[in-house]
């Protein structure tokens, strides 16, 4: 399995400055609260130092997975990829063939996703049951609840930003 993960400069740009962020002054901050909870005494009974070092924890556990996330980054121009089929920067539009219903989907890159407004990343698996296909085909997507399926209706570069 590929395990590289596609990002537009700017989405790559984006989660770097929320990376710095994090280890910057996010880290200073929390590194602070939990010197001052330590200072007061019994660490054990000590509820201030224990909650500072839960979010000390969660927030490096952030850290570690946005440093993993930009080390398998490949940086991809949207506009140099092909526009007949269903790729990284596609917005497309299928029909779900059991509502009868039409979607539109824009597949992204970690830290461009926004599911509300359809923006979907090609790691999730409405986004790897849609690359690859042609206008015309359809899609059969296991996800927990069951089969989706989708015919492929249009297919257009997205504006990702």
């Amino acid at each position: 399995m590929d395990d590289r993960i596609p990002m537009t400069r700017e989405g790559y740009d984006k989660l770097r400055a929320e990376l710095e962020k994090f280890r910057g002054p996010m880290m200073i901050e929390i590194t602070k609260r939990v010197a001052s909870a330590r200072e007061m005494g019994d660490l054990s009974e000590n509820a201030e130092y224990h909650a500072a070092r839960e979010d000390q924890g969660q927030l490096q556990a952030r850290i570690n997975e946005l440093a993993d996330r930009l080390g398998r980054a490949i940086i991809v121009d949207p506009s140099a990829l092909p526009k007949d089929t269903v790729v990284f920067g596609s917005k497309v539009t299928v029909k779900d063939l059991e509502y009868n219903e039409e979607e539109t989907y824009e597949l992204v890159g970690p830290g461009q996703e926004k599911p509300e407004s359809g923006r979907i990343l090609t790691t999730s698996p409405i986004g790897q049951g849609l690359l690859g296909k042609k206008k015309g085909e359809i899609a059969e997507i296991e996800v927990p609840s069951g089969t989706l399926r989708f015919q492929i209706l249009e297919i257009a570069s997205a504006q990702i930003d």
